[in-house]
């Protein structure tokens, strides 16, 4: 795993990532979403990689930084499903055997697409799987362990995002990022930051699991009641004790969301905007609707598209699950 010392990835770490992963990763568009909101709402359609989810550009970083060495008893990351789909796709590509520790009520789709890219599965309650990415490391296993967060090429090639974003936006108020563990805000963060300082940052969870905005709350982590949800790619029991040092650095407000209003962010995704986003993808909009990113010109990255079809149609069909 690259160590990360923070508080920012580099610029020069963001362009070496963006060099190793451009022939592979797409390019997303970036579009202007009619919603009534205080502000104008832009769309980053990561759900359109690949694989379905940005998470590929932080696999793929980090797998291909590695030296062959580290890569020939395979790879192995924890994940509830997209960052093990990346590591499966980067894995796959790279001719190396990849496992995965995924919590035994991951959705469906998200197991199948993991096998389907070639993955192997081991199936944990959702205590083991928080453990082993606590402790960046499986029983049993020798291989290299891609940390699904906190691991500087990861974070790097997620802030490729941010790199696109400027280059696309003449200029922007705000960019509005879902938090999951903190590698996807940190990296755009430390992209956006960099090449413009008054941009502000805003995380997103959604309130059954909100151990950051919780964390902004108090001043400190914090002790959470955790509920797990259809939002299952994002939010947590609690935070890293590594991201929240970073996000304290780069994120300018964490706020949590109601998860029926996550629910009417996805159904406005795709009755306006024709894009299927998974709860984790729809947390950053439904921010925007509520106001919590302020007015002026907003970005939200709408970061996957995974997700079961009967959850999906339910969502749509105006109910929770």
């Amino acid at each position: 795993m690259t160590s990360w010392t923070g508080p920012l990835i580099s610029l020069d770490e963001i362009r070496a990532a963006r060099e190793r992963i451009a022939e592979s990763v797409t390019r997303t568009p970036l579009v202007l979403l009619d919603a009534d909101a205080p502000g104008e709402i832009w769309l980053k359609l990561e759900c359109l990689q690949p694989i379905g989810s940005f998470k590929l550009r932080g696999a793929l970083s980090a797998i291909r930084a590695a030296a062959p060495a580290e890569l020939e008893a395979g790879v192995l990351t924890a994940s509830a499903g997209n960052m093990a789909q990346g590591v499966a796709w980067a894995a796959r590509d790279a001719g190396v055997r990849a496992w995965v520790v995924a919590p035994e009520q991951a959705p469906a789709a998200k197991l199948d697409a993991i096998e389907r890219l070639g993955g192997e599965l081991i199936l944990v309650p959702h205590e083991v799987w928080w453990q082993t990415v606590v402790d960046a490391r499986y029983e049993g296993f020798d291989g290299l362990f891609v940390h699904p967060v906190d691991d500087g090429a990861v974070i790097a090639g997620n802030g490729t995002i941010g790199l696109e974003l400027v280059e696309e936006l003449e200029e922007f108020d705000a960019v509005v990022v879902p938090w999951g563990g903190g590698g996807l805000t940190t990296g755009i963060a430390s992209a956006v930051k960099a090449l413009r300082p008054g941009t502000r940052v805003v995380a997103v969870e959604p309130e059954t699991a909100a151990p950051l905005a919780a964390a902004y709350a108090a001043g400190e982590p914090v002790d959470i009641e955790y509920r797990p949800s259809f939002v299952d790619g994002a939010g947590g029991r609690a935070l890293l004790p590594s991201m929240w040092e970073h996000a304290r650095e780069l994120v300018d407000d964490a706020v949590a969301v109601p998860l029926d209003e996550v629910a009417a962010a996805m159904r406005l995704l795709a009755t306006r905007a024709r894009v299927v986003a998974e709860g984790a993808g729809a947390l950053a909009l439904a921010a925007a609707v509520r106001g919590a990113a302020g007015p002026g010109r907003v970005v939200c990255i709408v970061s996957g598209g995974n997700i079961d079809a009967s959850v999906l149609a339910l969502i749509l069909a105006g109910e929770r699950p």
